[in-house]
């Protein structure tokens, strides 16, 4: 690419190469502007839970931040249903609560199909000892007997 100075000269200007991730980083002012949270700590917090060589496209990045937001909402709303016109650690607390509970969920609902595995399992068990036992005549096949005239 050429480029002429005021002087009459020409200038050739070199095209300068630019790393994939700084290119993916760059965020217009424009663009930041629709998130409410600034974009670096949430790349730094998603990129220390992850293994070194994972790479994070923008979108999941941009999704994060709006997630975020959404969730910070909520919360908001949350506490705002508080009487009181001060909002105190307790109405924090209290709000996010069900977040805070998820991880207590997801291992009742392993111990709940752990348990539900293990009535199956007896009552495999059960149907195959009553039909080991109690024989009906239907599944019990008699000799036959021999057709008169035949020996």
């Amino acid at each position: 690419m050429a480029k002429k100075k005021d002087s009459g000269d020409v200038v050739e200007e070199k095209p300068v190469a630019v790393p994939v991730e700084a290119v993916e980083e760059e965020i217009s002012e424009e663009e930041a502007a629709k998130f409410a949270f600034a974009m670096s700590p949430i790349v730094r917090v998603i990129k220390e839970e992850l293994d070194n060589d994972k790479i994070v496209r923008r979108r999941v990045k941009e999704e994060m931040n709006l997630w975020l937001e959404k969730l910070c909402r909520k919360v908001a709303k949350k506490m705002n249903q508080s009487e009181y016109t001060v909002v105190e650690l307790d109405d924090f607390k209290t709000a996010i609560e069900p977040y805070e509970l998820i991880d207590d969920v997801e291992g009742e609902r392993h111990r709940i199909v752990a348990t539900l595995e293990k009535v199956k399992q007896d009552c495999d068990s059960l149907i195959r000892d009553v039909n080991r036992k109690f024989v009906t005549p239907d599944t019990v096949s008699l000799p036959k007997e021999p057709a008169e005239g035949g020996k």
